[in-house]
C-alpha cells in the first residue's frame, strides 16, 4: 500500500527530472544576430558575427529562425537586435504605404519611429523572379513571364512565403492575370529539385541563387515590372548605437561590400560545394574562420540537451495539469465533455501554427515552443485518465465506499492506482507525440534535433538531416522503453497479472 500511495509522486518526480537540466551559464549579453531559413541570410548573419568578433563585439548568431514575419516581430519585441532584410520586402510586406521601389532615406524614416535602424543598401538586390527549366521553356517558347498566360495548365510550386505575401503569388497573378489553378506551396530548398525533377514547371527565384546555373534554370523576363527591388540590408535595433557601437560600425561597413556576383559566389560554395557559412563569411572578409559550432559530438550533445529540456517540462507541467484535469471530467461528466473537447481542439491546431501562435506571447526561443508543446501534451493525459477512472467497475467503487473512506483518500488509494495503467498510457503517448513536435521548434530558434533537420533541407543534405532524425527516432524509443517500466512499477501487480492472463 505504501507503494501505491507514493505512486503520483514517483510518477511526477520521474518526468520533471529533465527539468533539472542544467541552465546555460549567466553572462553579459552579447548582440544577437538572427537569419531567415535560406543560405544567403544565414550567410550575411555570418558576416555580421563575424565582423563582430574581429572588431571585439561580443555576438551570436540565431540562424534560420523562421520567416520574414518571425524576424521582424522578434526585432520589434527585442528577442534579437539586427538581421538581414531586403527593402522590396520592406516596402510589400512589412511596412503598408511606400512606394513599390522607396529609397533607403524614406525607409530609414519610417523605420526610426519604431526603434529600428537600417544601413545603406550591402551592394546587391536579391529581387525575386519566375524561373523554368531552359529547355522546357525554350521548347514552350517562353521568355517573359506574361508567355505564362498561353500555357494555362502549367503547373507552378512557388515557396511557402511567396504565396502569401503582399508581394508574392497573389500580385503576380493579378498584375499579369495568369489563369494557372495548379499551383502548390513548397519550402524554397525543395523547389529547385521539384523543377529540375519535372514535377512542377515554373518555381520563384532569388536572383542571387546558386541553383539557378546548377539546374539550367531561364530567369523570365519581368516584362510589367511587377517585382520591386530588393537591396539587401541590415536592420538594428536603434538602442545598439549606445550599448553596442562597434557593431554598428561593423554593419555600415558591410554596406555597399557585396556586389551580386560575390553574393552568388558565396550563396554557391555553401550550397554546391558543402563550404560552412562562417568559412564562407570568414573568407569573404579576409579573415581566420572561427569553429563556433563544434565537432559533432559537441553538436550532438548540445541539441540533446536542448531537446530534452523541451520535452521534459512541457510534458512535467502537462502531467501537473492534466491529470487533475482528467480527475475532474471523470467526476462531472458534463463538464468532463467540454474539457476534453476543449483539449482536442488545441490538438487540431497545426504544429507549426501553435509555435507561431505562441510568438506575440513569449517572443522565441526555449518558452514559447514548451508552452506549445505543453498544450499538445495535455488532450492523450486528460482523456486517457478521465477514460481510466470511469472503467473502474462499479462494484471496487462501491467497496471502497463501504469501507467508510473518504472520497479523497478513496481516490488516493483506489481509483487512482486502478487507473494508472491508462494513466500511463496517454502519458507515453503525449511523451513520444512531444518528441516528434519538437523538432519544429527549431523554426522559433529553440533548437534541438529539428536544426540540423532544417540546415539538412536547406543545404539539401541529407547527412545533416540523419543528425537531427536519427536522435530524435532514437529518444522516442527510449521514452517509450521508460514509460513502460514506469508502468510495470507502478501499476499494481493485481492488474499486472490480469494483464498477463
Amino acid at each position: 500500500m505504501h507503494r501505491l500511495r507514493s505512486a503520483p509522486i514517483l510518477l511526477t518526480a520521474c518526468l520533471l527530472l529533465g527539468t533539472c537540466l542544467p541552465p546555460a551559464p549567466a553572462q553579459a549579453a552579447p548582440v544577437r544576430i538572427g537569419s531567415k531559413q535560406f543560405t544567403e541570410s544565414v550567410i550575411l548573419g555570418e558576416l555580421a558575427l563575424a565582423g563582430a568578433r574581429e572588431a571585439g563585439v561580443d555576438a551570436v548568431h540565431r540562424r534560420e529562425l523562421g520567416g520574414t514575419r518571425i524576424l521582424w516581430r522578434a526585432l520589434l519585441d527585442g528577442e534579437i537586435d539586427a538581421y538581414p532584410e531586403y527593402t522590396g520586402t520592406l516596402t510589400q510586406e512589412l511596412l503598408k504605404g511606400l512606394p513599390a521601389n522607396a529609397d533607403v532615406a524614406s525607409l530609414r524614416a519610417r523605420l526610426r519611429p519604431l526603434g529600428i535602424g537600417i544601413t545603406d543598401s550591402l551592394g546587391f538586390s536579391d529581387t525575386y523572379a519566375i524561373g523554368m527549366r531552359d529547355d522546357v521553356a525554350a521548347r514552350l517558347g517562353i521568355r517573359d513571364i506574361s508567355d505564362l498566360l498561353r500555357h494555362p495548365g502549367l503547373r507552378f510550386g512557388f515557396s511557402n512565403e511567396f504565396m502569401d505575401r503582399g508581394d508574392g503569388w497573389p500580385g503576380l497573378r493579378q498584375r499579369y492575370g495568369l489563369p494557372q489553378a495548379n499551383v502548390s506551396g513548397l519550402d524554397h530548398a525543395l523547389s529547385y529539385r521539384a523543377v529540375a525533377s519535372g514535377a512542377v514547371d515554373a518555381i520563384d527565384l532569388y536572383s542571387t541563387d546558386a541553383e539557378i546555373p546548377y539546374y539550367h534554370l531561364r530567369t523570365l523576363r519581368d516584362d510589367r515590372h511587377y517585382f520591386p527591388r530588393y537591396d539587401a540590408v541590415y536592420l538594428y535595433r536603434l538602442a545598439l548605437e549606445q550599448s553596442a557601437p562597434g557593431f554598428i560600425g561593423v554593419l555600415r561597413k558591410l554596406a555597399g561590400s557585396i556586389d551580386e556576383d560575390a553574393m552568388r559566389a558565396m550563396n554557391a560554395r555553401v550550397k554546391l560545394r558543402g563550404v560552412k557559412e562562417n568559412v564562407v563569411a570568414a573568407g569573404f572578409l579576409g579573415i581566420h574562420a572561427q569553429d563556433h559550432e563544434g565537432g559533432l559530438w559537441k553538436h550532438l550533445l548540445q541539441r540533446s540537451v536542448e531537446h530534452l529540456r523541451l520535452v521534459a517540462i512541457s510534458l512535467g507541467l502537462a502531467i501537473l495539469l492534466a491529470i487533475p484535469l482528467g480527475i475532474l471530467a471523470a467526476r462531472r461528466r458534463r463538464l468532463g465533455q467540454w474539457l476534453i473537447g476543449l483539449t482536442g481542439i488545441l490538438q487540431t491546431v497545426p504544429s507549426l501554427a501553435m509555435f507561431v501562435f505562441m510568438i506575440p506571447l513569449l517572443g522565441i526561443g526555449t518558452w514559447p515552443a514548451i508552452a506549445a508543446l505543453f498544450l499538445y501534451s495535455l488532450l492523450p493525459i486528460v482523456r486517457n485518465t478521465h477514460a481510466g477512472l470511469v472503467g473502474i467497475a462499479p462494484e471496487l467503487r462501491e467497496s471502497a465506499a463501504a469501507l467508510g473512506l473518504p472520497p479523497g483518500v478513496r481516490l488516493r488509494l483506489v481509483e487512482l492506482p486502478l487507473a494508472m495503467r491508462s494513466i500511463l498510457a496517454g502519458i507515453k503517448t503525449a511523451a513520444v507525440i512531444n518528441v516528434g513536435t519538437a523538432t519544429l521548434a527549431a523554426l522559433i530558434g529553440a533548437g534541438g534535433y529539428g536544426q540540423p533537420i532544417l540546415t539538412g533541407i536547406r543545404l539539401d543534405d541529407v547527412g545533416l538531416i540523419l543528425q537531427g532524425a536519427i536522435p530524435a527516432a532514437v529518444l522516442a524509443l527510449l521514452v517509450q522503453g521508460l514509460f513502460e517500466l514506469v508502468e510495470r512499477r507502478l501499476t499494481p501487480r493485481g492488474l499486472r497479472l490480469e494483464a498477463r492472463q
